[in-house]
């Protein structure tokens, strides 16, 4: 662009002088130069300047080059009109316009980096909450574990403590083995198991599971002064037997474990419906929706480390098993699987 608007500049003043020379007119050389963008002289045949105001060394060789920080035109088209054989033109804007055009460059690039980074600090920040919740959530995960398994192993090491152990000794050992198997049966679930594993499905008779597994529960809930009532019709169901335990166990163990003392827990299966009812703390309905999110704890209480009812859950899609929670705050809390 700026060698066209210099070869347009030469061409206009090669008109000139050719036209003053072939018109026999007077040329006015200082409307020639009138011009503060660009420095012109004129030369002679021997390359002698004649008049202008373009003082430096030039190279007649070529037509157009670069002299320092401009750019230098070298026109023949005169051909000898007025003795006139070169016009040399330099320009004076090029280096101007290159600083304009890279303080606009520096500033747009700044403007543009800061809105990227923004963008990119808010993006980020959005991208980190998860991450920071999940870590939030796997520290209180590992304190709680921590906590459930500091208190079947206390009352282990408590009740083995002298030689000669008594019958309630070794039934609290026994208690106390077993809820430290069913954390390790749950963790390993959750984390451990391998889901391609092929399970074996029978069609199980539910309510004789049921009355076997509880069983298991009496001396807990009879540590709370906790009646079970059940209500069980005969029903048969395809289902892995281990997973329906898993189930059924995690259910009644929150049952009893966020009841009241002396509460009652009411265990019912009819028409193809299973209903565990206690009298505990309830659950607050805002809270409902997440109450199978892993990690997840609906309430402040100690017990539990939020993953029992994430495995339920998880279990019940398996089997197309339908959950149904209602819940009333200090009054009851109802779960029904519906099968």
């Amino acid at each position: 662009m700026t060698k066209s608007d210099m070869q347009n500049i030469t061409s206009k003043l090669s008109s000139k002088i050719i036209s003053s020379h072939m018109t026999n007119t007077s040329l006015d050389t200082s409307k020639l130069l009138e011009t503060k963008e660009y420095k012109i002289s004129f030369y002679n045949e021997n390359k002698e300047k004649i008049f202008g105001n373009f003082d430096d060394n030039i190279d007649f060789s070529k037509d157009f080059l670069q002299h320092e920080e401009h750019f230098v035109l070298v026109d023949k088209s005169t051909l000898g009109h007025l003795g006139i054989f070169y016009i040399v033109i330099e320009e004076n804007l090029l280096s101007e316009k290159i600083k304009e055009l890279t303080i606009n460059i520096i500033f747009i690039f700044i403007f543009i980096y800061s809105i990227i980074s923004l963008v990119g600090f808010y993006l980020a920040k959005l991208f980190l909450i998860p991450i920071k919740d999940e870590r939030e959530r796997l520290n209180i995960f590992i304190k709680d574990t921590t906590h459930e398994l500091n208190t079947p192993i206390s009352a282990i090491l408590m009740s083995t403590e002298s030689t000669n152990l008594t019958h309630k000794q070794i039934e609290r050992v026994r208690l106390s083995a077993k809820r430290v198997s069913e954390i390790y049966k749950d963790l390993t679930y959750v984390f451990l198991e391998n889901h391609l594993k092929e399970k074996i499905i029978n069609k199980l008779s539910l309510n004789t599971i049921i009355n076997e597994q509880l069983k298991y529960f009496e001396p807990l809930a009879s540590k709370k002064r906790i009646t079970i009532t059940t209500n069980l019709e005969e029903f048969e169901y395809k289902i892995n037997e281990d997973d329906f335990i898993r189930v059924f166990n995690n259910l009644v163990s929150n049952s009893i474990k966020y009841n009241k003392i002396s509460g009652e827990i009411d265990i019912s299966l009819k028409n193809k419906t299973l209903t565990i009812k206690d009298t505990g703390i309830g659950i607050r309905e805002e809270k409902i929706k997440n109450i199978f999110d892993r990690y997840y704890r609906a309430t402040s209480e100690q017990g539990g480390f939020g993953i029992g009812l994430n495995i339920v859950s998880k279990i019940c899609k398996d089997y197309n098993i339908k959950i149904v929670v209602d819940s009333k705050l200090n009054e009851s809390t109802t779960f029904k699987l519906i099968f």
